[in-house]
């Protein structure tokens, strides 16, 4: 079923313990980096990176695929997918055949193949969404920038360039 509700969305994080993320890399500046890191500190998911170069990510052991990390954990409740679009019917075959619950294409990966496998194949879906984003929406701590800064303020700060010389000069 495709997931296209806040509420639906919601109901599959709260329900879900597993995340079994397809692409994660261990380079600090990628997004899925970001969204890896955020899940593993911040909810009670059990994120595992799925990428076959890797050993571990952050100290936690990487599977180089699903099916291998099946064979030891069982089939996780989300696999979330940060692979190009064209790699995404094969991530959804194969999180059908080991058995996931449900599979989320995170933003920009868009392959209506992979979505009707992934349909078809009794997963719940949810399409061009963050998991991330969507995780601190619910546990309030999303802002405009997408992240909770910790700062309250409503005073607008001006760039440095804009600073005068001699403010900062002495």
């Amino acid at each position: 079923m495709i997931l296209n509700g806040l509420s639906a969305r919601l109901a599959l994080l709260r329900r879900s313990r597993t995340v079994a993320m397809v692409g994660a890399s261990n380079k600090t500046t990628r997004p899925s980096y970001f969204v890896f890191s955020y899940l593993r500190t911040h909810r009670v998911l059990e994120v595992t990176p799925i990428n076959p170069a890797l050993a571990e990510i952050d100290g936690i052991k990487a599977f180089p695929t699903l099916t291998a990390y099946a064979a030891e954990r069982g089939a996780p409740d989300i696999v979330d997918v940060f692979r190009k679009p064209s790699e995404a019917a094969a991530v959804a075959r194969e999180a059908v055949a080991v058995g996931a619950k449900a599979i989320w294409f995170q933003y920009g990966v868009i392959d209506p193949e992979a979505i009707r496998i992934a349909d078809e194949g009794g997963l719940d879906v949810v399409v061009d969404r963050c998991i991330k984003v969507e995780s601190a929406r619910f546990d309030g701590g999303l802002s405009v920038g997408g992240f909770n800064s910790g700062l309250v303020t409503a005073r607008r700060f001006r760039p440095l360039e804009s600073e005068p010389m001699g403010r900062h000069a002495r």
